[in-house]
């Protein structure tokens, strides 16, 4: 028996100007993680539980390497940073994505671009749930929720669909 969503604020925007999607699709989706998957997937309810505002921002590469630099030493490019929220605040967490990352792997594996992508929100949410990947067992355990709620969200027909105006 599936779990009413949470209806929690989602606030999605977009720096990245090539990049296409439909706001409504990232939101049922992370509403149906929240709902559906929050039992199944997260490693600290609490975390999820505050009902406060999940922001997700997709970034260009280079921005996101300076948030990566300043926040976590290190200023190499990467694929998702996700920061706790606040409760006192009203926030459950940000999740910024560089959607060029995920277009360049998909191009690279021959995979789609929206399911790469779908993966990093994806990814990001589960950080949010309570899920590490800093080591050997925490990346394993995080790879085996990451399918189990792309799979969730192909089941239910909520997998967002993106694009690019420009190719990379």
């Amino acid at each position: 028996m599936a779990s009413s969503p949470i209806r929690r604020p989602i606030a999605v925007r977009s720096l990245d100007a090539g990049l296409r999607f439909d706001r409504r699709a990232i939101t049922r989706a992370l509403r149906l993680l929240d709902g559906e998957g929050l039992p199944r997937l997260a490693t600290c309810k609490s975390v999820l539980g505050n009902r406060g505002e999940i922001s997700v921002v997709f970034l260009t590469p280079c921005a996101l390497a300076q948030i990566h630099g300043r926040f976590l030493s290190d200023p190499a490019e990467t694929d998702v940073i996700t920061f706790p929220g606040n409760p006192a605040l009203g926030t459950a967490g940000e999740i910024c994505i560089s959607a060029q990352a995920a277009a360049r792997f998909a191009r690279r594996a021959s995979g789609d671009f929206s399911e790469e992508l779908t993966l990093y929100l994806v990814h990001g949410w589960l950080h949010l749930a309570g899920h590490d990947d800093r080591k050997p067992a925490q990346k394993r355990a995080m790879r085996r929720a990451e399918k189990r709620a792309m799979r969730l969200l192909r089941d239910a027909g909520a997998m967002p669909k993106f694009g690019r105006q420009s190719t990379l």
